[in-house]
């Protein structure tokens, strides 16, 4: 088999350590421990480190000066990179695999968002020109691409829930994914040969923003009236037209946005699932 660079893939021996950036974040949380269930080594690239416990050693570094990053990388087979940040993310992923270039890491797996290329808002440009500089590397690598995570729609519908009349942006569709599928879905391509831009990843339904902000008013247990809009301008055409949904053939999480908010709010998703009331 060969990897996306057109060199054999020598594989990795099992205890070989695995880099984890973003470790401590949404994604990193869940990834961490499927790892050690999978019996690899790992370590976290901090900027906050702590005592090493169960496997896991979490080392110094920051992406944005590079310091501590070459340290970490050393000796490593795979890196995993899940930290994101969208004003500087295409300068720190550089960083990351400029060092894994010079460590001789054998596979970068990288998390990226659906449709990077086409939605055009700064946040997908920024996932965009990671993954060029990603499959530009020289490093073999694998690119996934997944939906927003339940903890973004979450976080979303909060928000808005804080205004005295909350907009009901019904044009916005989403597909919404539990981190855990992605975790899964992670772990399973680090520990595998590099295969570059894999097939996209989304949550089991398609729900639009106003689906999504009445769910979690529901769940919460709050009450707010609420205002119908239409996304403006080039980024509501391109919501509109589903151009950030997955395609038909894509890999489907198998946690729903419901049963997220369940075991986020049980007595009020209980509560509230039979008077919901859906609008496209």
């Amino acid at each position: 088999m060969t990897n996306p660079t057109g060199q054999a893939n020598p594989g990795s021996p099992v205890t070989a350590p695995v880099l984890v950036t973003g470790g401590t974040g949404t994604l990193g949380r869940h990834v961490v421990p499927l790892l050690r269930a999978a019996g690899r080594e790992v370590r976290v690239l901090t900027r906050n480190p702590r005592p090493a416990a169960d496997g896991v050693r979490h080392l110094a570094g920051d992406l944005m000066t590079g310091e501590g990053v070459d340290a970490a990388v050393a000796g490593a087979e795979v890196v995993l990179h899940l930290a994101g940040d969208a004003k500087h993310d295409e300068a720190t992923t550089r960083t990351l695999v400029a060092a894994a270039r010079r460590a001789g890491v054998r596979h970068i797996v990288y998390i990226s968002v659906i449709a990077a290329d086409r939605v055009p808002l700064g946040y997908f440009r920024a996932k965009h020109a990671a993954e060029q500089a990603v499959a530009g590397s020289g490093v073999p690598f694998t690119t996934l691409r997944a939906a927003q995570f339940h903890d973004l729609a979450l976080k979303t519908a909060a928000a808005m829930a804080k205004l005295p009349v909350v907009p009901a942006v019904n044009g916005i569709r989403w597909e919404p994914v539990d981190a855990r599928d992605v975790a899964e879905r992670l772990v399973e391509l680090a520990l595998e040969a590099p295969a570059g831009l894999v097939t996209d990843l989304a949550g089991p339904a398609v729900r639009t923003l106003g689906d999504l902000t009445r769910d979690y008013l529901a769940a919460a247990g709050k009450r707010r009236p609420m205002l119908p809009l239409r996304a403006p301008g080039a980024v509501g055409r391109c919501y509109r037209e589903g151009v950030n949904l997955a395609g038909p053939g894509a890999d489907r999480g198998a946690r729903s946005w419901e049963a997220f908010l369940a075991g986020t709010f049980p007595a009020g998703a209980a509560a509230g699932a039979a008077g919901r009331v859906r609008t496209s």
